[in-house]
C-alpha cells in the first residue's frame, strides 16, 4: 500500500460532505484526490479547489483507486455501488458515508468480499473540525482501517464503533451539531427579547458558544465547567433553574431518542 497522503482517493459525490471530505483532504497534503459529480455546475465549483480533478461519470476513472467513498443521499447508495463496482480491485477499500445504510445492504451491490468501512461524519468536517465514527466489515485489514481513519483526521477527529452504534452516533454527533445551531438560534431570540440589537444578540451568541466549545476541548468535564460559571445564588443559577423546570436535559434526552428511532427506521 501506498503512503497515506498518495494513496489514490475517489470521492464519489460532489454535495456538501463530499466537498467537505474532498476539499479536506487535498489541504491535508493528500495528492491524488478524485470526485465525481453528475452535476455541472457542482463540477464548476470544485474545479476551482487547487489540486482536485473533478469528472461527471465514474466511467472516466481510470486506474484502481485505493480508496472510494461514497458520499451520496442513502436513496440512491446502491446504484452509486454499482456504478463503482468495475472500479474495485483486490486492494480496493470501499468507505460509505449514506447515513443509515448498513453494510450488508452495501455488500449486496459491491463484489464479494469487497472490504468497507461505514462512516457517519457530521458538518462540523467542512471547517475541519469534524467528527465521524467508522465501522469496517470483515474483510477490511488493519492497514486499510488506518487508511480510513487517516483520511477522516483530514477532517477532524474519528473514532471506531462496532457498526451495532452507527444509530446512536448518528443521533448524537451526526445530528447533534443541529442542536447546537439550535442553541445558538434560541440564545441570540432571547437577547433580542431583553434588549439586545439582532446583531448584538448574534455576536455574543455565537462567540459564547465558541468559547464554549474551546474550553470543552480542553478537556475538563462538562459538569466542572458548568459549576464554575454557576455562582450560588447568582443569575447563572436562575437561569439553570428556569432550564431545569422547563426539562431541558429531558427535551435532550427526547431528541436524541428520537433521532436514534429514526435512524434506525422505526
Amino acid at each position: 500500500m501506498t503512503g497515506r497522503t498518495t494513496a489514490d482517493v475517489v470521492v464519489v459525490g460532489g454535495g456538501v460532505m463530499g466537498t467537505a471530505i474532498a476539499s479536506g483532504l487535498v489541504a491535508d497534503g493528500w495528492t491524488r484526490v478524485r470526485v465525481v459529480e453528475p452535476s455541472a455546475d457542482r463540477r464548476a465549483e470544485l474545479a476551482s479547489v487547487a489540486g482536485l480533478q473533478v469528472v461527471a461519470s465514474a466511467t472516466e476513472i481510470t486506474g484502481t483507486p485505493e480508496v472510494i467513498a461514497v458520499v451520496v443521499k442513502p436513496k440512491i447508495a446502491a446504484v452509486a455501488c454499482q456504478q463503482i463496482a468495475p472500479l474495485i480491485g483486490e486492494q480496493t477499500l470501499v468507505m460509505s458515508m449514506c447515513a443509515g445504510v448498513p453494510l450488508g445492504l452495501l455488500a449486496e451491490h459491491l463484489p464479494g468480499g469487497t472490504p468497507v468501512v461505514r462512516v457517519m461524519p457530521n458538518t462540523p468536517a467542512q471547517v475541519g473540525a469534524g467528527m465521524s465514527a467508522l465501522s469496517p466489515n470483515e474483510t477490511v485489514s488493519p492497514q486499510q482501517l488506518d487508511l480510513a481513519t487517516s483520511l477522516m483526521q483530514a477532517v477532524g477527529e474519528t473514532m471506531i464503533v462496532p457498526e451495532s452504534l452507527q444509530d446512536a452516533v448518528t443521533a448524537v454527533s451526526g445530528s447533534g451539531p443541529a442542536y447546537v445551531f439550535y442553541l445558538a438560534e434560541a440564545l441570540t431570540e432571547a437577547g433580542v427579547q431583553v434588549g439586545l440589537t439582532r446583531q448584538q444578540a448574534d455576536k455574543l451568541a455565537r462567540q459564547t458558544i465558541i468559547g464554549s466549545a474551546r474550553l470543552l476541548a480542553a478537556g475538563e468535564h462538562p459538569t466542572v465547567l458548568r459549576e464554575r460559571v454557576t455562582s450560588p445564588g447568582g443569575t447563572t443559577a436562575a437561569g439553570i433553574r428556569a432550564l431545569d423546570a422547563h426539562a431541558t436535559r429531558a427535551a435532550v434526552s427526547d431528541a436524541v431518542w428520537a433521532a436514534y428511532r429514526r435512524s434506525r427506521g422505526e
